[in-house]
Parts: structure tokens; sequence; C-alpha cells
């Protein structure tokens, strides 16, 4: 049986807010790392940079795996540097995020309100990548996200496991 559906109804109704609170941090991720692809755009550069503090612990630990090259990172700055340094070859790139599902794994009120939690999260992945030769690197895969809520940061990303499904290389037709 789930977390959920032992609670009484203001505290699933609270579960059910803090779901998409989750399932969005995600997709600012997706933003942000399109933003930190834009090389040479400081604002682009800058909204990367800031939301991957808002989106992420201080301590984050995160992983690349299952693809060509394994990447790693401490730290929402350390992580932007590998995802500037990984993109910057790239003409443009876009990450769609999909079939997000969020389990909480303990979560606690107080006062009518989360007080402290913790969830995972699994989000499927495509992300285009296009080279300016008009050829396009698909990437699949899986992030696994451990979040937590504090009071003061909301909920966060605290562990990311990027899984690889497959990539794939093709060229792309003329832009209409």
């Amino acid at each position: 049986m789930s977390l959920s559906s032992n609670r009484n109804l203001e505290e699933r109704y609270l579960l059910l807010l803090a779901r998409e609170e989750v399932e969005y941090l995600r997709r600012l991720y997706g933003k942000a790392t399109d933003a930190l692809g834009k090389v040479g755009d400081q604002q682009a550069t800058e909204f990367g940079a800031s939301t991957f503090h808002r989106i992420f612990t201080p301590d984050v630990l995160i992983r690349v795996t299952g693809g060509p090259m394994a990447l790693t990172g401490s730290g929402p700055d350390s992580w932007a540097k590998v995802v500037i340094n990984a993109l910057k070859d790239y003409e443009s790139t876009q990450h769609l995020i999909g079939t997000q599902v969020v389990e909480f794994t303990d979560v606690r009120f107080e006062n009518g309100e989360i007080s402290d939690g913790q969830a995972e999260m699994s989000s499927y992945l495509q992300a285009w990548h296009a080279w300016p030769d008009r050829s396009a690197r698909i990437v699949l895969g899986t992030y696994h996200d451990k979040v937590r809520f504090s009071p003061e940061k909301g909920w966060q990303i605290y562990d990311m496991t990027l899984e690889y499904t497959s990539v794939e290389h093709r060229q792309m037709g003329e832009a209409t």
C-alpha cells in the first residue's frame, strides 16, 4: 500500500501538490540544461546556473551511466561546468522529459504543512543535440532522482543518475 493511501484528505492534497513540485524539478532541469548549451549567451548561462542552484542541493551527487562516457559531478556549480563542456560543440539542444513517477518514501507533516520529506522520482529522457553540420545525436535514457524537502528550500534533488538507454546519430533535414 502506498504512503499516500493511509493519509487524511488534507495530507493527500499536500502530497498531490508536492508531487507536482518534485516533477517540476526535472522539467526545470531540461530548460536549464538547454540554456547552458547556448555557448556565448551570458543570460542563458546565468539562467542555467541559477536554476541548477534552485533544483539541486549544494551537495548533490550526479552521475551519467551507460553512455559513451561516464560523467560525474558534485554540487550545482560542478555539474554546470560538466554540462557546459558536454554541450559546447552543439548548435542547439532540446531535452524532453516525460513519464515521470514520484514515490514518497518519508513525509512528515506539521501544522497543516509538510515539514520534512524524501521521495524518489524516475523520468524518461529524449534529448536532441544538433551539430552545425545538420547531424543529430539523440539520447534516450531515464533519470533516477532522490529528492528531499526542507522548509527553507522546498523540494530539491540530492542524488541524480542519468542512465542512458540508447544513443543514435542521424542526419537532419533543413530547417524550414
